[in-house]
């Protein structure tokens, strides 16, 4: 039933923009996308303090010597913080978390500096992920390596290997989608944003080096890489489901439409309260590809307010594992497939 909704969700087209044919509901999005000022700074608040405070437990439980248990529950607790500030970050980049551009930038390199990443750099290549996502002529940009069922058969024993580690969920939520996904944006952006990206890796390297002198190389490595390497395996499995799940779409250029990408391409991801606030909501992910300059606090409103969005299946968590055994998208078929 849902899947004949989706593919009768442009009924009462009325209007072309850009080229294509936007169901009459899609206008009313545009009031979701004012952004708060206030909702903006209480976010930033409610993450950057409590990951600090954490930080400082982290220290003073290694430094105590406390069992290695408290730590560790210190440490994930820290990376669960981080996984919300990288959403929010997300927001910077499409400059909805605040209404100014300036606010939204200055909080974005602030915190590429925890996250470890050149905001600039991120921001092209994420930016070009939603306008290229499921198009299958403009892969590779912000999107996991997905292949057809053709290209994987007609593919070298090499190229077929590289790909099975790849898809490996031990691999990708190890080392992270984005590290292995991701195209270098350094020699395509404009040469200010290339010295932006090489500022950026610089303050990195000295609050590393500056907090490593105050507490110990040991001291910092023992918190610093738990801490980002559990986020970004949670990170990864989060846009993993995003966009890799039973159904999907893809098309080819002259075929691929930016509705279907978003309702079709795109999951509805269920998750409990909880794991919503920390996700700040990413996973209404359908709805974020359909207009992303709706602020992550605006999603669910605009969710329960919209009954076109609502008609899309969700991804609840007994879901998500039939999710890691989809590989490869068929043409023929239509939707994602496992390995042959």
């Amino acid at each position: 039933m849902a899947e004949e909704k989706l593919n009768n969700i442009n009924s009462g087209e009325t209007e072309i923009k850009t080229g294509y044919i936007w169901p009459d509901w899609y206008y009313s999005l545009s009031k979701f996308q004012v952004s708060n000022n206030l909702k903006g700074t209480w976010q930033v608040l409610n993450t950057t303090i409590p990951y600090f405070c954490l930080w400082y437990l982290i220290i003073r439980s290694i430094q105590l010597d406390y069992p290695y248990i408290v730590t560790l529950l210190l440490t994930l607790t820290a990376a669960a913080f981080l996984v919300r500030m990288f959403i929010l970050f997300h927001d910077c980049a499409h400059n909805s978390l605040f209404t100014s551009m300036n606010m939204n930038t200055v909080i974005g390199y602030f915190f590429s500096v925890f996250l470890c990443m050149s905001f600039a750099d991120w921001r092209f290549t994420h930016l070009r992920h939603h306008w290229t996502y499921a198009n299958l002529d403009s892969r590779g940009y912000g999107d996991v390596w997905t292949m057809t069922k053709k290209e994987y058969e007609n593919a070298s024993t090499l190229q077929r290997f590289r790909y099975r580690v790849y898809r490996n969920p031990l691999v990708l939520f190890a080392f992270g989608a984005f590290l292995l996904s991701k195209r270098p944006a350094y020699f395509m952006v404009k040469p200010r944003e290339r010295v932006d990206i090489i500022l950026t890796y610089l303050v990195i390297v000295a609050v590393a080096f500056t907090a490593s002198k105050f507490l110990g190389w040991s001291t910092y490595f023992l918190i610093q890489l738990p801490v980002v390497w559990f986020a970004g395996g949670v990170g990864a499995w989060v846009f993993y489901v995003n966009h890799q799940f039973e159904g999907g779409y893809w098309a080819h250029k002259g075929d691929w439409n930016p509705l279907s990408a978003a309702i079709k391409g795109s999951s509805f991801l269920k998750l409990p309260a909880v794991l919503n606030w920390f996700t700040s909501n990413i996973g209404y992910h359908h709805l974020h590809h359909l207009n992303p300059v709706i602020p992550n606090y605006n999603l669910r409103e605009c969710l329960n307010t919209v009954p076109a969005l609502q008609e899309k299946d969700p991804t609840t968590i007994t879901k998500i594992l039939n999710c890691f055994s989809l590989k490869l998208w068929d043409e023929d078929m239509q939707k994602m497939v496992p390995f042959p």
